[in-house]
Parts: structure tokens; sequence; C-alpha cells
């Protein structure tokens, strides 16, 4: 693979995933399963080992969830509830425990103690707890914010409403909703006898469940929690997760029985071989077994990385298999015109989950595996989520069968369809006039993660766009002079069409980071909105930047290209956006109809270190260099990859080469590792 190749794919995958978690997390409705969906975040990460240096601000391995329903309040969370890596295999697990000692700076036989937890498949929740009482509990969402479901959460027995003896002031505790096989088969039961729709599978069932607009539906379900999670706390707490643990229980919740205290990696091997054994036999899913760092002063050093912990990691089980046909291979065309086939197949139950899609990636991975329309194909789902086809069984392929043959010409607006040299993926060239791509921009301008608009959905999208009545995302916020012909058309009454005229007019106050994600820009995913969002602060001063960032030499470009987690590929993106035009105007025709609050300054904002834009040179000896940088931006900090008349503040390492050099002739203020460390609060 070239690198060309690799960052093309890096870009698809990212695409992609950040669907399927939509999927999953919003809609409760997986579109592929959970082996399909970990073979793709495996084919991320395994492209992303190779080619460290194309990770994108937007991977997968930097995101979690997706963004909130719209049916509940919206809560944001007191500290981030994110996700976790993967492991598929001994050597996984390995290399996650080297990479904790070599952050932490550790020798390679250090001893690491950890707590091993099933991995239950279900919801996961974050109860808020002051002096003791439940006051709020709410959904993971995107991690930053999730849904408030309290009402239904104080129906469930175990939930305790309030801690038994001494609590913090204000603590949050996590743990995960889920249903038994056993209630989900009477639940289904139930459901069938009252001519309603069955649930797929538990997991969906306690999501459904859970998320009731009615409280009273939510009593009358079998839901279950086992806590597992610390969260915010004013107040102490034990110094290890299993005294962590044992604390929960004295409060009142139930814990998993079969979490257990390791001693290292060997004894994690055996445990993962034994859960694996007794999975079959549980009362519940489970998909894999976490396995957490027991020690809680060395998690808060580790920190975490774009979506996952560093001191965290869920070793999953091998995936489960089946075989279908594959009946067709059909194009879909994305916001960026790049054209993905599909294979459309006979309906399969994988691992609980009724499949009847599955991407294939790009034209090449066909060509690798030779699939064809009309050949039976083994479908897995890697770590029990998304399906991929994993081959074809060639004896049974059919006569006269063809290999597939990538379209030329886009299915969408009959443009041509191209393939870059070095890139995976084949483009539509019809650009503004391709019906699809306006069609899915404007779908990614209002979905969640974007400007969130309730009611604009894609079926409403595409009926406004064949009406001529939008073109652009400003055309979204000039629709109430569409309310009097909306009115007459099926589906639409006075108080649906009042709803979504609220919906948009709530949506004229919009964050910076989801304003600049929602725009649709190439390589700009939700995690690098924020970060631009972070480091320009105001929406003036990233627009005035990027402008003379569009100068190739420009401070403003080289400052660009600075960013830590901006690499060449999507400083190229933004600034080609900026030069095009049609997108300057349509970009200050949106921002007119907006207020586009500055981005949200960190806790520690009145800090020493606070907007600075921090550069590290030269070898760290009391930590590791990453372990530096995440201290720096907890701090609010903007840490960057070369000096420029911008950079505040260089740290000496030892061995400091150029960029010391180069501070000096600027005139940027040096500080030695140690004098880092003071300002720094180590």
């Amino acid at each position: 693979m070239t690198e060309a190749e690799a960052a093309q794919e890096l870009a698809t995958l990212a695409v992609e995933i950040a669907q399927h978690d939509q999927a999953y997390h919003e809609h409760d409705a997986p579109l592929i399963s959970d082996a399909e969906y970990d073979a793709l975040r495996q084919r991320n990460a395994a492209i992303e080992a190779e080619f460290p240096y194309l990770i994108r601000p937007d991977s997968p391995s930097r995101r979690v969830g997706a963004a909130p329903g719209g049916g509940f309040a919206k809560v944001r969370h007191r500290v981030p509830m994110l996700s976790l890596d993967n492991a598929f295999a001994a050597a996984d697990f390995t290399e996650f425990c080297a990479r904790i000692r070599r952050f932490l700076h550790q020798p390679d036989d250090a001893s690491l103690a950890f707590v091993a937890e099933p991995k239950i498949d279900g919801l996961s929740i974050n109860l808020l707890f002051e002096n003791g009482r439940l006051v709020r509990g709410a959904t993971r969402g995107d991690g930053a914010e999730g849904e408030d479901v309290t009402a239904n959460l104080r129906t469930m027995a175990t939930v305790p409403d309030r801690l038994r003896g001494d609590a913090p002031a204000l603590i949050e505790i996590r743990g995960e909703v889920f249903m038994t096989k056993a209630d989900f088969l009477a639940l289904n039961a139930a459901q069938v006898a009252a001519g309603q729709k069955v649930f797929a599978n538990p997991r969906n069932a306690a999501a459904g469940s859970l998320r009731q607009l009615d409280p009273a539906i939510t009593a009358t379900r079998p839901l279950s929690l086992f806590a597992y999670a610390l969260g915010d706390v004013q107040g102490s707490v034990p110094s290890t997760h299993s005294g962590y643990l044992d604390q929960l229980r004295a409060w009142g919740f139930e814990v998993n029985p079969l979490s257990r205290m390791l001693g290292g990696e060997a004894e994690a091997a055996a445990f993962q071989q034994e859960t694996g054994l007794a999975r079959a036999g549980l009362g519940y899913d489970i998909d894999g077994v976490v396995y957490k760092l027991n020690d809680l002063a060395l998690q808060r050093r580790l920190g975490f990385v774009g979506r996952a912990p560093r001191w965290a990691i869920a070793w999953k089980f091998p995936a489960e298999q089946a075989t279908t046909t594959l009946e067709d291979i059909r194009i879909q065309v994305g916001r960026t015109g790049a054209l993905t086939p599909v294979a459309w197949l006979a309906a399969v139950n994988v691992g609980g989950v009724l499949v009847t899609r599955a991407t294939l990636h790009n034209e090449d991975e066909i060509a690798r595996k030779d699939v064809r329309v009309g050949d039976t194909v083994v479908l897995q789902r890697a770590g029990d989520v998304i399906p991929q086809i994993v081959h074809v069984m060639l004896d049974r392929r059919p006569l006269g069968s063809t290999p597939f043959v990538p379209p030329e010409t886009c299915p969408a607006c009959g443009s041509l369809a191209l393939r870059a040299a070095g890139e995976v993926v084949r483009r539509c060239t019809g650009g503004l006039i391709c019906p699809a791509q306006t069609v899915e921009r404007l779908i990614h301008f209002v979905s969640r993660g974007a400007f969130d608009i309730d009611g604009l959905g894609e079926k409403s999208i595409q009926e406004f766009f064949d009406l001529g009545w939008l073109r652009g995302p400003a055309d979204i916020f000039r629709l109430e002079q569409h309310r009097a012909e909306l009115l007459t058309r099926e589906g639409w009454k006075e108080k649906s069409v009042s709803n979504l005229m609220q919906a948009i007019e709530t949506r004229r106050t919009v964050p910076l980071d989801r304003f600049i994600f929602a725009l649709g820009i190439r390589r700009v995913g939700a995690t690098n909105a924020k970060l631009l969002a972070r480091h320009y602060t105001s929406y003036a001063a990233w627009h005035t930047q990027m402008l003379a960032a569009t100068t190739v030499g420009s401070d403003e470009r080289l400052a660009l290209g600075s960013i830590l987690g901006v690499g060449p590929s999507l400083a190229d993106e933004l600034t080609t956006f900026f030069v095009e035009p049609r997108n300057r105007a349509a970009l200050d025709e949106l921002a007119a109809f907006l207020t586009i609050q500055d981005a949200e300054r960190p806790a520690t904002a009145d800090g020493a270190l606070a907007g600075k834009n921090l550069v590290f040179t030269g070898t760290l000896e009391t930590m590791s260099r990453p372990e530096a940088k995440a201290r720096a931006e907890i701090l609010g900090a903007r840490v960057t990859d070369s000096v420029s008349k911008r950079t505040d503040l260089l740290i000496l390492g030892a061995d400091a080469g150029s960029k010391a050099k180069k501070a000096a002739e600027l005139g940027v203020a040096t500080v030695t590792e140690a004098e880092w460390r003071e300002m720094a609060g180590f």
C-alpha cells in the first residue's frame, strides 16, 4: 500500500465508521454486525500503525458513539464518557501493556496489575449523585453530551435513588444497562402477542426500553444494571479500581460478580480463555473482556488519547460467521463524491443480528476478494459488531458469473467517475451539479453532530431538494417562506411544520466546532472540528486565518500546518475549500443567519499556560513526550510541532536542536524540563 492509498482508505473508513456509529448508538439499529464493525476498526488501526503520520483528527480511533438523539433533553457530562480501544489477540494485549510502560517511563518488565470485567453488550449510562442522592442520569451520547433519561432510570430496581452510607459530595457513577437473554426472549414473546415489533437482540431491546419517552413503558421492561466506572468526583474514593468496585457494592450497586483482580499479561490471557469458554452459558450477552489498570493514580497520569483511555482495553472474542448469497452490488455516492460499493445480501442472522448489507470498501477490495454478484459469501461480525465479507466460497460460484466492473460515470448525475493516481476511491466529478453530493451534504449539515435540527431528516431533505427549496445550507434558514405550501403537502400538519420551524430557529445559535463540522469539508470530522475550534477560538479568527492560509508560505499557512493533529492533507482540504469563491460566498451567506459561539475555554483557562502555544523539543527525561503533551492540553495550552513567531514557549529537553536555535532567532521564551514541570504543577 502506498502512502496515498493509505491516506485515501483512512478517509473512507472514517466516514463509513461514523455512519455505523450513528446507526448503532443513536438509532439503536446497527446496519452491520459487530464483527464487521470491528473488522473496519481493525483495518483502520492496521493502516494507522503502518502510517502513524497519516492518523486523521477525525479518525475512528479518536471518536466515540454518536450525538444524542432529539427526544430527550441534552446533558453535558462533567467528565467525558469515552470508548475503548480493542484487542483481538494476546499480541494486541501485550502491545497495550508495552504502551503503558513506555508512556510511564517504566522498564519493560515492570509489573502491571489489572481488573478484568466481562464486557456487557448494553447501553452505557452516567449517574450523577449529589450528597448521596441521584439527581440525574444520562446516556453516553457522543461522549461529551448525552440524553437525560433520569425518570426512566428511576424505574429500575438496580439503580439506587440514594447511596448507602457515606458518599462524596458529588460523584458520577457509570455502568451498563442491559437485558438478560431470558428477559429478552420473554419481552419479544410479549411483543408478538401484542402485535408489535420484536427487537433484534438484547442490546437493542435494552436501549429501546431505556429511551422510551414514557417512563411507564420503561417500568414494564426487565432492565438490569452493572456499575463499573467513575466519572467526576468531589470527595475521596478508594485508590484502586478494585477498591472502587467494592465501594460501589457497599453503596448498593450490582457489580459483575465475574470481575477479577489480575497480576499481569499471563493471568489476563488465562482469564480471557476461561471467560470465552463460559460465555455461552452466561445469562447475558458479552462480546469480550475489559482490562483496566488497577491503580487510579496511574490511570490519571495516563489519561486519554482521542476516543479512549490509555489505561484500559477491550479484548474481544473471535468473530461469529455465517454464509449467504450476494444478490447485488450497488453504488452509494457520498457528500465528497466518493463512490462506495455496497453488497446487497440475502438476509442472514449473524450472532443475533439480521444482516442484509455489507460495505465492500472500494473496487480494489472487491478485486482482491474476487467478489461477484451471485456468489455465496462468508460473513463475520468481528467483535460482534459490524458485518464484513470474509471470503467467497468459490466451489459454489454459479456458472457464467462475471467480475465486478467499476462504474465510469456517477449513478446520480452521469458525470465522469474518476480514480486519481495513488487513490483507492473513485469519485464523481460532478461537484455542485451532483444531486447526490448536494443532498448528502445537506443531510450531513443537519445531522446530530452538526446543527442537529429535529424534524429535518434524510426524507425531508430529499423532499425539499426535489421541490427546489434547498440548494445550500443557508436555504434551511429560509424555509419559513415555504410554510404555506408545506402545509398542503402529505404528512405535514400545523404542529409538525411549527415544530420544524422552531427547531430551525433554535439552531440559529451554534457552537463553532459544530459549525465547522457541519460544512462537510473533506477530512474535517467532529474531532478535528473541535481541534480547530479550540485553536482559533472564534469564527472571525478562524475565517480570517483560513483565508490568509490559502497563500502558500504565509505565516497563517505555516501555523495551520503546525497544529498538533493537523497534517498536510487536512491543511490542503481546508485551504482548498477557502480558495473556491462559491464556497466562500456560501459560507458568508450562511454566517449571516447565525450567531456562532466561541469555543469553550478549558476549566484551567485562567492558568499561566492557558491559551499559550507550546512546542516540545529534545528528549524529556522525567516523562514521555505524549504525557507532557497531554498534560499541557489539560492545562489549556495548544501544542504544536514547529516553532514560529506565534509560539509562546519552547520546552527544552536533552539534546535540543534546530528548534532551540529558531526560538532564539525569533525571541521565543524557553524553559527547561524542570521549569516546565513546575509551571504545569507536576
